[in-house]
């Protein structure tokens, strides 16, 4: 018997994926921008495989990686591509499936980009990575405001965002009076530049403790913000 496997959407804003679209607004229990390959929130969508689940992830070879590394959960939904302030296509890049094992870091499939410096930026003494390792594609590029409307999305329990500098974007056009975010998790390391934070993150941690939200510096790497 073929195994089943988690449901793989690619966004098509008139006819995708009807039959798993709700007619009435939805609470969400996770939603992750950039799911990577699924292993890192495993834990995550384990604590909420009774509510629903959406998981963005933009690198072709990661959203294969998902659908076996999360084979038994039945009822997540999974969008290939890209979210930022504007609907369009981009370029994007990332390190090549047959790059990274070369490359000998586990984490190179996860630092895919708009901007192929961020990639280039990371060599190292111990990650020799060059551009003939890296890849580009066009991909499209969303707003969240478009993937609330498109699972009309009332609330979310936890929005996980690791997106490898694209976060500011991301949580700037995210009206947060349209939709009910409990906690939100966003890596700041790349706010403002590579490992660089300044004036970008100030902004969004204003907006989000505006909107009643205590923030809490998880680690070197991630900020939880939680609705009070």
């Amino acid at each position: 018997m073929k195994e089943e496997q988690p449901n793989i959407l690619k966004h098509q804003p008139k006819a995708l994926g009807q039959k798993h679209l709700v007619n009435k607004l939805t609470h969400f229990g996770l939603v992750v921008i950039g799911a990577h390959i699924g292993v890192h929130i495993k834990n995550e969508v384990e604590n909420f495989k009774k509510d629903k689940i959406l998981l963005i992830e933009p690198v072709p070879h990661n959203v294969e990686a998902i659908k076996k590394n999360l084979t038994e959960y039945k009822d997540i939904v999974i969008e290939q591509l890209a979210l930022g302030n504007k609907n369009e296509l981009r370029d994007f890049y990332f390190v090549k499936e047959e790059s990274i094992s070369k490359l000998k870091k586990h984490w190179a499939s996860g630092i895919g980009s708009f901007n192929k410096d961020h990639i280039i930026n990371h060599k190292s003494k111990r990650f020799q990575v060059k551009e003939d390792d890296i890849n580009k594609m066009s991909i499209e590029c969303i707003r969240f405001e478009d993937l609330v409307n498109k699972y009309l999305i009332s609330s979310i329990e936890k929005l996980l965002i690791d997106v490898e500098g694209s976060e500011y974007l991301i949580l700037k056009d995210i009206d947060l009076n349209k939709v009910n975010i409990k906690k939100i998790i966003f890596e700041y390391k790349h706010f403002d530049g590579y490992f660089k934070q300044g004036p970008k993150l100030n902004e969004i941690n204003d907006k989000l403790e505006k909107n009643n939200y205590k923030l809490t510096k998880l680690d070197e790497e991630n900020i939880l913000a939680e609705k009070f």
